[in-house]
């Protein structure tokens, strides 16, 4: 029974998880038009299977990859990735009859990816499309001789998803930024993004050589598992729940595979359908959950390899093998190779999220009063991409397998407050677009009464907390309760604003605000009910290193 309310919790997350702006939807659909016209191009071009696979490869990675705050950013990154990629493509060709060369310089390209992301966004992507460049050279086995060819096919996709995404279905307009972990302060070894170069190196090292034990063919899978499994995540624990989650994805991936894809034998018309259903899933669920991202590049994968015709049962027990070979790799590095707490990363998605919650209520407040240019819209998009975040940091905390349960216990409640503030806040960006009820003057002020007191806390928290930039979270977290709890329902569309012109229910927490030295702070049960959290003494600066997740 427990098995089966999981199943059901995961069916929702997936399909009925909230989806601004049906944005995850024309994400994927327009993925599936771009790597599809890729593919024909290739083809209308006269290059081989193998050339059409490199493109279509090549289109993908050009639309999932690249995520610019800005269309002018995108566009920028989408043009150097072939000027990133091509080189590394024909380094890898030229090295492909040296093996103890080609393996070294694979592991350089790792690091040097991972490091990359010290960049933000643009290093982010060109660093995925490096590594990946490497990785489908040995998936088709380029030599020199096919260079030729494979750049046509490279530039040629490169340019058609371009044309695609900021020409024939250019939907962005104003995007938030995406939610790659920003690098924090700091020199050398103390930054979290060399750590985890050199995290990833040593994984991959321990991939190659033992995935090359495995199989002297298949090896790079061992190696291509240990990189994603580090891709966009900042912590030991981010590490060790991705792994998991990848070999969840790849063995479930692989037994559908045996019902879909061994049947067909890289028949054209059903593969190609396959494929584009493959890739609408991975597109479309991405953001949702990584397990069933993996399930529908392991199909993608099994469906392309029939159509190289070396698929078998076989092939895909050799798959299973070499991604836990390549989990293994990841999980020892990340515990014994410059580990990385959970602890900063946590508190920092937090504080960004709370504070983009904080600018949507700007927004819609603006966008109430009459300012053409207030657009809440984006803002829910980011809140939305940020609350994800954050639960992809915390899932260590709330994994079943986790001992600590009066961690996993706050973790939940930190997911489930933050998951409230973002349905009331859709709720109230849905009023002001509403344009019947957005003209109701209660609510215009209802929202500026909020933003004041946000104003408020934050002058207060610069007085009491001085250089600390940091508001302790239990306190943010009790403020967020009174919040829900006070506008919740009345913020809903359609429902009837009774008490927005109510006297101030937040002047309450101004005592708390301005004063810290000894406040009692409000914190929610499990049940809803508000109760009386413990009475903290002492100045705020004691507590503001202190985490609730602690």
């Amino acid at each position: 029974m427990p098995v089966s309310r999981g199943g059901v919790a995961v069916l929702k997350r997936v399909f009925a998880a909230p989806d601004p702006g049906r944005t995850r939807l024309r994400f994927a659909a327009r993925a599936v038009l771009g790597i599809g016209l890729a593919v024909v191009v290739c083809g209308l071009a006269g290059h081989s299977l193998v050339g059409a696979v490199t493109g279509g490869l090549a289109a993908l990675l050009a639309l999932f990859t690249v995520t610019d705050a800005t269309v002018r950013g995108q566009a920028l990154t989408t043009v150097l990735l072939p000027a990133v990629g091509l080189p590394v493509l024909a380094v890898a060709a030229g090295l492909h009859d040296h093996p103890v060369a080609r393996d070294l310089t694979f592991l350089a390209v790792v690091g040097a990816g991972v490091y990359a992301r010290r960049w933000g966004p643009r290093g982010h992507s060109l660093g995925v499309f490096a590594f990946m460049t490497f990785f489908v050279a040995q998936f088709v086995h380029a030599t020199t001789e096919k260079l030729p060819e494979l750049y046509a096919a490279v530039a040629l996709s490169v340019l058609t998803a371009a044309a695609v995404r900021f020409g024939l279905w250019s939907y962005e307009r104003r995007l938030p930024p995406a939610p790659v972990p920003a690098p924090p302060p700091g020199t050398g070894l103390a930054r979290v993004t060399t750590r985890q170069a050199v995290q990833a190196a040593t994984g991959a090292a321990f991939a190659l050589v033992v995935g090359q034990l495995v199989s002297g063919q298949r090896w790079y899978w061992a190696v291509g598992a240990t990189w994603w499994i580090f891709v966009n995540t900042a912590s030991r624990g981010e590490t060790l729940v991705r792994g998991f989650r990848r070999v969840l994805g790849t063995v479930i991936g692989i037994g559908l595979g045996l019902l879909v894809a061994v049947p067909v034998a890289g028949a054209a018309l059903p593969t190609a359908v396959l494929l584009a259903v493959c890739v609408f899933g991975i597109f479309y669920t991405a953001a949702v959950s990584y397990t069933w991202m993996m399930l529908w590049v392991t199909l993608l994968a099994e469906l392309l390899y029939g159509l190289l015709g070396v698929l078998n049962p076989g092939l895909l027990a050799l798959r299973f093998a070499e991604t836990g070979v390549g989990a293994l790799g990841a999980v020892l590095a990340v515990l014994f190779v410059l580990p990385v707490t959970t602890h900063t990363t946590t508190h920092a998605w937090i504080q960004r999220a709370l504070r983009c919650a904080h600018a949507c209520t700007a927004e819609a407040a603006a966008r109430l009063a009459g300012s053409p240019t207030a657009d809440p819209a984006p803002r829910v998009a980011e809140l939305e991409q940020l609350v994800a975040r954050v639960r992809l940091s915390v899932a260590p905390l709330v994994h079943p397998l986790n001992p600590m349960l009066g961690r996993k216990r706050r973790a939940r409640r930190v997911l489930a407050l933050l998951d409230d503030c973002a349905l009331e806040i859709r709720g109230l960006v849905a009023v002001a677009a509403d344009p019947e009820a957005s003209h109701d003057a209660r609510l215009a002020a209802a929202c500026r009464r909020v933003e004041k007191f946000r104003i408020t806390l934050k002058d207060a928290r610069d007085k009491a907390i001085a250089d600390d930039d940091e508001v302790t979270l239990e306190y943010v977290k009790a403020m967020y309760s009174k919040f829900v709890s006070t506008w919740g329902v009345e913020l809903q569309p359609g429902a009837e604003p009774h008490r927005l012109d109510a006297p101030d229910p937040l002047a309450g927490l101004r005592q708390p605000a301005t004063s810290c030295h000894r406040a009692e702070l409000p914190a929610p049960s499990p049940n809803g009910a508000r109760t009386t959290s413990r009475t903290r003494t002492g100045s705020c600066a004691s507590h503001t290193n202190s985490t609730i997740l602690e």
